[in-house]
């Protein structure tokens, strides 16, 4: 005999539904595309919600980066849906939709929750190898938090509340989904996102997922390597490096991910300098300026560089300089380990922050020396100089010093009723009397 199914607590739960009288979303402010996509769904017979934070950002009255939509058709539907279209992921599978310019609509199907329960049991268990389809009520609570966990309804313009974000962001209150420490122990990468979105909104974080992070901070070294680092340039790049910098000093998570942060993150002229360097590049990211990786671990790391190699404006030979270059290079081997960074990029970091003092003690007025702006590292390093000059309260760097994007230029596709022009070249093997021979030269 079977055992007898238990309900879960959250199959119980009622969702919030949300007016378009008391969430003020228009369906004007949408992506025109990704209204099409939800409407061509629609018309298909499936469920179709706007979720994440596109409906976060839109209720906050800001302009959505991504638009991410959920449905309860499967992958395979979908690319017969559209078939402008292709699958990705391994353990979840993906379908992105393409758009002219460059533009993707990512659409998954409803996942079931991977975590058997939220109320305390099973903590031990492992998380499942991957995760199976479900609904929208289960999709809700298998997300990180609250305020990531509302769906948008276009026929009714309305939101679908299972797990309280709404009022979590009139609150502007940042809260992990059920049991915050059992959680954060299934996937330790949940903390760097409850941080990341509370400096970005400048949101409280909840007490309960507060005191989760600092009694597992360390446990995020067990992620995979990859996630770590994409998670930390995220931060980085998410133009509130400043405000992040400031909660992952206070509950302890910027010692874990750099580790030469672990003693020095006490004293207040060493964290004063590296947030101002973070304000720059938060600055820079509001001028849509793109910084290289190599860059932004450069400026993260130079105010521990100066306290630990004294790289600062004192007067160094070249040769002295490059020695203070392989000391700040074996010293990168054992701080970045954790988060796999390529050879030559710590190569470029160790250059950035070793020869600083040369470009310091060779600005002037006058213009730089010949014999510096011959050197290979002279452009890139110049660009890292420019911004440790704003950061120490000097001269603003221009951001048009920095080289953006070019512009893809978007191939036009075969339209489908349109013949393909024949390729040219060879015949087949076989080929009519009248024409050349095929490959081999035979004839009909």
């Amino acid at each position: 005999m079977s055992p007898k199914k238990t309900k879960r607590f959250y199959e119980e739960v009622e969702p919030l539904i949300v007016g378009p009288e008391e969430h003020g979303i228009k369906l004007a402010d949408f992506d025109q595309d990704a209204l099409q996509v939800m409407r061509r769904l629609r018309e298909a017979g499936h469920t179709a919600y706007l979720v994440g934070g596109g409906v976060r950002d839109l209720f906050l009255g800001k302009s959505p980066k991504d638009y991410d939509i959920s449905t309860d058709a499967r992958p395979g539907q979908l690319r017969k849906i559209f078939r402008n279209s292709r699958t990705i992921g391994r353990r979840f599978r993906l379908v992105q939709v393409f758009f002219p310019g460059n533009k993707i609509i990512e659409v998954s199907t409803f996942r079931c929750r991977s975590e058997f329960d939220l109320e305390g049991k099973d903590k031990d268990v492992v998380l499942a190898a991957n995760n199976t389809y479900g609904d929208e009520r289960d999709d809700a609570f298998r997300r990180d938090l609250t305020i990531n966990g509302l769906f948008y309804e276009i026929d009714s313009q309305t939101i679908i509340d299972y797990v309280g974000g709404v009022q979590d962001l009139r609150d502007k209150v940042v809260r992990i989904i059920g049991d915050a420490e059992r959680r954060i122990v299934r996937d330790p990468v949940r903390m760097m996102r409850a941080v990341r979105h509370a400096a970005r909104s400048s949101f409280q974080i909840d007490d309960q997922t507060w005191q989760a992070i600092m009694a597992h901070r360390r446990t995020l070294l067990v992620c995979p390597v990859s996630r770590i680092r994409d998670e930390l340039f995220k931060d980085l790049r998410g133009g509130a490096s400043a405000a992040w910098l400031r909660l992952a000093v206070e509950c302890g998570l910027l010692g874990v991910l750099v580790p030469c942060y672990e003693e020095l993150s006490t004293e207040p002229a060493l964290l004063t300098s590296l947030e101002n360097h973070l304000s720059v590049i938060d600055r820079l990211r509001g001028e849509e300026v793109g910084l290289e990786d190599d860059l932004l671990l450069s400026l993260l790391l130079l105010p521990w560089a100066r306290k630990s190699f004294g790289v600062a404006s004192d007067h160094l030979k070249i040769g002295e300089a490059f020695g203070r270059v392989r000391q700040i290079r074996d010293a990168l081997k054992e701080n970045l380990a954790h988060l796999d960074i390529k050879r030559a990029a710590k190569e470029k970091i160790a250059g950035k922050l070793g020869l600083l003092p040369l470009f310091e003690q060779n600005s002037s007025d006058k213009g730089w020396p010949r014999w510096l702006t011959k050197k290979s590292y002279f452009k890139d390093n110049l660009l890292f100089y420019h911004i440790s000059v704003e950061a120490d309260g000097g001269e603003k760097v221009d951001a048009d010093l920095f080289p953006r994007p070019a512009a893809k230029k978007e191939k036009p596709r075969p339209s489908r009723n349109r013949p393909r022009p024949r390729q040219r070249g060879r015949g087949p093997a076989w080929a009519p009397r009248h024409q050349k021979g095929g490959v081999f030269g035979f004839k009909r």
